[in-house]
């Protein structure tokens, strides 16, 4: 098996050839595995863009699946797939993108063939889901926050502590209500093929822990241009300032917020522990992926590739998951080792935030549908 070329700032990777194991060591500045994809679909860095973290082993991820399929012998046409991320190439969301890649090209002896083109070489996620639209882009992987322009109930995502766990985040993707959901993108130009993991949001600050509702009293935290978010942080007293991904970093070392809030990978591989001295497991916040190929384009493949072409997604989605998450555990335990102080929020805990947010859901479950807001609540409950 072959490994997969680097892309450029210019060219995207061709993908096709078997994905080899990946047996990452990466350095925790150097891998700019997540992003705040909600914004720009990226990471940045502090001012010292070479200062590795200390404790630089990357993780020990899962290889990715076996791929299994009846190979696709018939001449059905050959196909250059475009696919563009907001993440990075070596991100759970890039490495996804290259699995996929490589099934589709063993399982059709290379008539479909993927292009990656990571770190939102070709827009942010609005830009790219339009280029599904138009044709100019063939397939995209868009957190749901934008992608409510489209589908409104994915701003059910956006709600706080809507999630208790990953399996309540897999049982409320996975169900009935997941799949029409999905269905919701039929007629917009693009069709939704699976759930992927963008993950929880956690808090940092340079004030103190946050251990219950009452430390976020008070606290500059930058948080992302999105209403329903922003409207948890003033329930809890914060003062939330929305700005550029690309000026946080900034923004905290010279005192103009306090804080911020991101998901672990990011947290670390923006070097946001050079300017932090506490991060708080607090999960507020759990935002998935839709996996989505442009519509028209789809249509036009024949069925066998349709089937095909679904059969991957469903195979992406698991291991995209899996990685996702060794990922965030293992981005944890470095964003701590390089200096802040870390507390992880016990259910007891959770459960003071979760109903010191009610007042969260009083105002938007009316504009997102009560019942379909119960209905996700009582899923994700379920033991």
């Amino acid at each position: 098996m072959t490994a997969l070329r680097q892309a450029s700032t210019d060219w995207p990777v061709r993908l096709g050839a078997p994905l080899a194991v990946l047996a990452l060591l990466v350095p925790a500045c150097g891998g700019d595995f997540g992003g705040d994809s909600d914004d720009d679909g990226g990471s940045s860095s502090g001012d010292d863009a070479d200062a590795d973290a200390e404790g630089s082993e990357g993780p020990d991820l899962s290889a990715p699946p076996e791929i299994e399929c009846e190979v696709i012998e018939e001449d059905l046409g050959e196909h250059t797939i475009k696919f563009g991320i907001g993440l990075a190439e070596d991100s759970p969301q890039g490495m996804a993108v290259q699995f996929f890649g490589d099934y589709l090209d063993e399982c059709t002896n290379g008539q479909l063939t993927v292009q990656l083109f990571p770190d939102s070489q070709v827009g942010d996620d609005l830009e790219m889901m339009d280029g599904l639209r138009s044709g100019t882009l063939e397939m995209t992987f868009p957190s749901t926050s934008p992608a409510v322009a489209f589908v409104p109930e994915l701003g059910v995502f956006d709600l706080p502590f809507l999630m208790p766990d990953v399996e309540a985040a897999d049982r409320v993707l996975d169900s009935e209500l997941g799949q029409q959901l999905l269905d919701e993108f039929d007629g917009t130009g693009m069709k939704a093929l699976a759930w992927a993991e963008n993950g929880f949001r956690q808090v940092t600050n340079s004030v103190r822990p946050i251990e219950s509702p009452e430390d976020v009293e008070g606290l500059d935290l930058r948080v992302m241009e999105n209403e329903i978010q922003t409207t948890i942080w003033e329930a809890l007293g914060a003062n939330p300032t929305t700005m550029a991904f690309g000026e946080v970093f900034s923004a905290m070392e010279q005192g103009v917020v306090d804080g911020q809030e991101n998901p672990w990978v990011t947290n670390l591989t923006s070097n946001f522990w050079e300017v932090q001295e506490y991060g708080s497991q607090t999960r507020h916040v759990y935002t998935p992926f839709i996996m989505m190929i442009g519509e028209e384009f789809f249509d036009e493949l024949d069925p066998a590739y349709q089937q095909l072409i679904q059969e991957a997604a469903d195979a992406t989605r698991d291991y995209q998951r899996t990685i996702s998450r060794e990922m965030d555990e293992w981005a944890r335990g470095q964003f701590e080792e390089n200096g802040p102080e870390v507390n992880v929020l016990d259910e007891d805990q959770i459960e003071e935030f979760r109903q010191a947010t009610e007042e969260v859901y009083d105002q938007w479950a009316p504009e997102l549908g009560e019942e379909f807001v119960d209905e996700v609540r009582t899923l994700a409950r379920q033991e």
